[in-house]
């Protein structure tokens, strides 16, 4: 079969997202002709800001997985792995003098990020594989952004390599990078580095049309090279669960919570909600930060509320299973219209109805709205949220749908060969 090198820092046993996006895509290349070599972090010497072990399960016998060790400049927080930043800072930024320095640290002086550690080691194992196993087409995926860097190199060495540089996030523009404060010489050349990838990168992979038009603007020749391709769901993971309605009407929130998610809105919605006489338990299930708890607690009766730590990918697909409703939060920020959360596909897969809080006008909106799973309501819109929740307890059957085909790992893996191909 064709070969193709996948360079990812994150890889089970790291949690998350970004590492389900290529687990999955390497389970489904080898059934369009490709076989996947990855290369990774050795996880003693990685930073994941969680771990899921689970996920170790979904990967073939067959797959090429290839690691190596690694500079780890997180070694600062030691075995707090609660305090290693990971996107979206769930955890309470810490504002104290040391914290503040840390990140300017981090901001200043690991450009583009702290991850880049692994890079000389990672480059000289890709360079090895290429050699050896006459590899002419590997993909990079960032965050952490790091990882392009890598590709960036290679296809220096390597002139006639295919390089696909796939970004899930923005770079400069993600919605926390001022909490780095960033000086006027490091946003320049974090900037730089980011631009030298868009433009060496053969083919360019982004999740969303509105992050593919944030990078376009700035480099305006790579829009025609660039392609969306969303995150997705894959049916085999859903496999064997039986959906379920609770006997209690079940509003879940599944992920990080950082102080960026505006919750204020939904939880008056939800002091109307009950104060027309329904009775309802809010879970969130993941990482909250101190802020965000304590203000869900001031706001909602301890009878109503479940709050449940991270749990690995398959006890949370039970828990979306086992709902009445789901809750989406797109970050509250400049650059919130292209956000589109690794678990909205899942949320859909389930079946269950989603309340999205967020722009209207934004990528996961209209993915919603596309598949008619829920409704996109403004942060600030109680009332609407409540009138939505108060039909949904009267009659669920309106609103669960099948999951649609489009976002299937495996259809979405599809999209990936003619990216492949020497001819496109």
């Amino acid at each position: 079969m064709n070969k193709v090198l996948i360079i990812t820092y994150y890889w089970p046993p790291s949690g998350g997202a970004g590492v389900q996006r290529w687990l999955k895509f390497s389970k489904y290349l080898p059934e369009f002709g490709w076989d996947p070599f990855i290369l990774t972090v050795d996880p003693e010497y990685a930073a994941y800001p969680v771990t899921d072990y689970s996920l170790k399960d979904d990967l073939p016998s067959s797959l090429k997985v290839y690691s190596t060790p690694a500079t780890n400049y997180f070694s600062i927080y030691k075995k707090d792995t609660s305090k290693i930043p990971s996107a979206g800072f769930a955890n309470s930024i810490d504002n104290s003098l040391k914290g503040k320095v840390l990140r300017f640290i981090r901001g200043n002086f690991f450009l583009p990020d702290p991850r880049k550690g692994w890079n000389k080691y990672a480059f000289k194992k890709a360079c090895d594989l290429i050699e050896d196993e006459d590899i002419r087409h590997i993909i990079t995926t960032s965050p952490p952004h790091s990882t392009q860097l890598i590709g960036l190199k290679i296809k220096k060495k390597y002139p006639a390599i295919k390089w696909i540089a796939d970004l899930r996030d923005p770079w400069t523009d993600i919605y926390y990078y001022k909490q780095f404060y960033p000086t006027f010489i490091s946003k320049y050349i974090d900037l730089k580095l980011e631009e030298s990838v868009l433009k060496k990168a053969d083919k360019i992979i982004t999740v969303g049309a509105s992050l593919k038009n944030l990078f376009s603007l700035k480099v305006k020749e790579i829009e025609n090279k660039t392609e969306v391709i969303t995150n997705g769901y894959d049916a085999d993971d859903f496999s064997g669960i039986i959906a379920t309605r609770p006997l209690r009407f079940t509003i879940t929130y599944v992920g990080t919570l950082s102080d960026i998610y505006p919750v204020d809105g939904f939880l008056n919605a939800l002091h109307i909600f009950k104060e027309k006489g329904n009775e309802f338990i809010l879970k969130f299930i993941g990482t909250l930060s101190q802020y965000q708890k304590d203000l869900i607690e001031s706001k909602t009766a301890d009878s109503n509320l479940e709050f449940i730590p991270y749990i690995d990918h398959d006890a949370a697909i039970k828990f979306m299973l086992q709902t009445s409703v789901l809750l989406l939060i797109i970050p509250d920020h400049q650059s919130n219209k292209s956000i589109i959360t690794g678990k909205l596909f899942e949320y859909i897969a389930s079946g269950k109805p989603i309340v999205c809080l967020g722009p209207a006008d934004g990528d996961a909106a209209g993915i919603i709205r596309e598949t008619g799973h829920g409704i996109t309501f403004s942060y600030k819109d109680s009332k609407g949220i409540s009138e939505y929740l108060s039909n949904l307890i009267s009659d669920m059957s309106i609103i669960e749908k099948m999951s649609p085909i489009a976002y299937s790992r495996k259809e979405l893996t599809r999209k990936i060969i003619p990216l492949l191909s020497d001819q496109n």
